[in-house]
């Protein structure tokens, strides 16, 4: 992902803006170090939110999400979603559009990720398979999806505080 194009300081306290570095830091962390929801509008205009299986990888969140689940139909309806993400001492969230990814170069090196990290992903056509996931996954195979975040929101939870918006292209 490259550089913000936009930094807004949201501190009404009067800290400096929050660094870049220090949220793609936190996103970068093992996956012990933050917690993913993903917040997706229903056709009916409701909302909806589901913790999710993420990873940061090459500026881009990917996420795993069954093919009949509430979310994953969500987005094939409007791709237009967030995501919050609660990292060690910083909590961020990520606003966008979630497109499903079939490519298998791609899929390939998302999964060798998720076995990094500890989750045993297999590509089979189109999507992951492994041994388990969520709970409320539902059996294999598993749609990856991918967020080019629009912008992303950080509050500081830790020193040094503060609150910044940062815009990309």
């Amino acid at each position: 992902m490259p550089y913000p194009v936009e930094v807004i300081n949201l501190d009404s306290y009067g800290n400096p803006a929050l660094s870049w570095a220090r949220a793609e830091t936190a996103l970068t962390a093992g996956p012990a170090s933050r917690t993913y929801f993903l917040g997706t509008t229903r056709p009916d205009g409701r909302p909806h939110a589901a913790g999710v299986g993420a990873v940061w990888l090459d500026g881009r969140l990917y996420i795993v999400s069954g093919p009949n689940t509430r979310k994953s139909r969500n987005l094939a309806a409007n791709p237009a979603c967030t995501v919050s993400a609660s990292c060690l001492g910083i909590d961020l969230v990520l606003e966008g559009e979630a497109r499903r990814i079939t490519d298998p170069t791609i899929l390939e090196r998302v999964a060798a990720h998720y076995r990094s990290v500890g989750w045993p992903a297999e590509v089979r056509g189109t999507a992951f398979t492994a041994p388990y996931s969520a709970p409320s996954a539902g059996p294999p195979p598993w749609q990856l999806y991918v967020l080019e975040p629009r912008s992303v929101v950080g509050v500081g939870g830790a020193e040094p505080p503060g609150a910044t918006r940062w815009r990309f292209a």
